[in-house]
């Protein structure tokens, strides 16, 4: 599936099978998670993709070929591909430690062809072996929603009461990592879908946005790209907690009293995910161990997926199979 232009539907097109170059492995892709993402890349929100671009960022497949000086892995291997595609390795950020931030980094499914494919490439050092236990379609949603859930309550820190905004492929999963670390999770979100799906989960409370917890939370994280969530999200923090803002493109914050920032409240971004978060992750999610609710579709289906994405239809994550 192409993007020839944003804001255009994808196109089903017959490309020819990519070579691996040096360092790179060539996959046959099994299975490929649509996120959040890959609709504001294809709406247009995210400023000048590679054209035209094959999306897709959450990859599972196997090792089919391998570039010169590929050899980590091995043919017939099964690998994922996140996000990040690509750092530089030499800047202030990926020399301390924060590879997410390179300014010279590369994105899979943005800047890199990505996973809405037969076949995908992609730098053997930024692609990670699946945990056993994880069927293909399971496993797909950790490569970013997964990363992005786990980043985002590391920025959050620990607190004992921790509310969600938003309930989609990340939310469903931080709840579980949240909860493995001994925190209560508040779910705020208007669909009852979600709502259900979140109670089955463990949270300990769902409701609407500016609706009561009950009690202030000790941190917080917006995964809805809705800037206007941001103030009553900073009215239900107690003094001293933080309140993380996990999604790559936002609508506008509106206007907010400075007291709802008073009191050390802390207002942060989550900007992509490193790959020791992808190590640490795919580990501490094979030992809880992580369940991620999917819905599957065939290739094909993609632009109906990222439709149903944007009205929030998706009970937890969806899925393109068969590609």
């Amino acid at each position: 599936m192409v993007l020839e232009s944003p804001g255009s539907p994808l196109v089903l097109q017959d490309l020819p099978v990519p070579e691996p170059g040096p360092g790179q492995l060539l996959l046959e892709v099994s299975v490929c998670a649509v996120c959040r993402t890959d609709l504001h890349v294809v709406d247009g929100e995210l400023p000048d993709p590679k054209l035209p671009l094959v999306p897709g960022h959450q990859i599972v497949g196997r090792v089919v070929a391998l570039g010169e000086g590929a050899g980590r892995h091995a043919p017939g291997d099964r690998v994922g591909v996140p996000w990040l595609g690509y750092a530089d390795g030499t800047c202030r950020y990926c020399t301390s430690g924060r590879e997410n931030l390179c300014d010279n980094a590369r994105f899979t499914g943005y800047q890199l062809d990505g996973g809405y494919a037969e076949y995908a490439r992609a730098r053997e050092d930024f692609c990670f072996a699946i945990p056993e236990g994880y069927p293909d379609p399971q496993a797909a949603p950790l490569l970013c929603a997964g990363l992005i859930g786990y980043r985002s309550l590391r920025m959050a820190g620990d607190g004992e009461r921790l509310g969600l905004y938003g309930f989609g492929a990340s939310a469903h999963i931080a709840l579980q990592l949240a909860r493995h670390w001994g925190s209560e999770v508040y779910v705020f979100t208007r669909a009852p879908e979600h709502r259900r799906l979140a109670e089955e989960l463990g949270a300990a409370w769902t409701g609407a946005a500016g609706e009561d917890p009950g009690a202030p939370l000790d941190a917080a994280i917006i995964f809805a790209p809705a800037g206007a969530l941001v103030p009553p999200a900073l009215a239900a923090l107690r003094k001293g907690g933080t309140l993380a803002l996990a999604g790559i493109h936002m609508s506008p914050i509106p206007e907010f009293p400075y007291d709802l920032l008073w009191g050390e409240r802390v207002l942060r971004s989550v900007a992509n995910a490193t790959r020791q978060d992808a190590e640490e992750l795919l580990a501490l999610a094979a030992e809880i161990p992580v369940r991620t609710e999917v819905e599957t579709f065939p290739l094909d289906a993609a632009n109906g997926v990222l439709l149903r994405l944007k009205r929030s239809e998706i009970r937890g994550a969806a899925v393109l199979t068969g590609v």
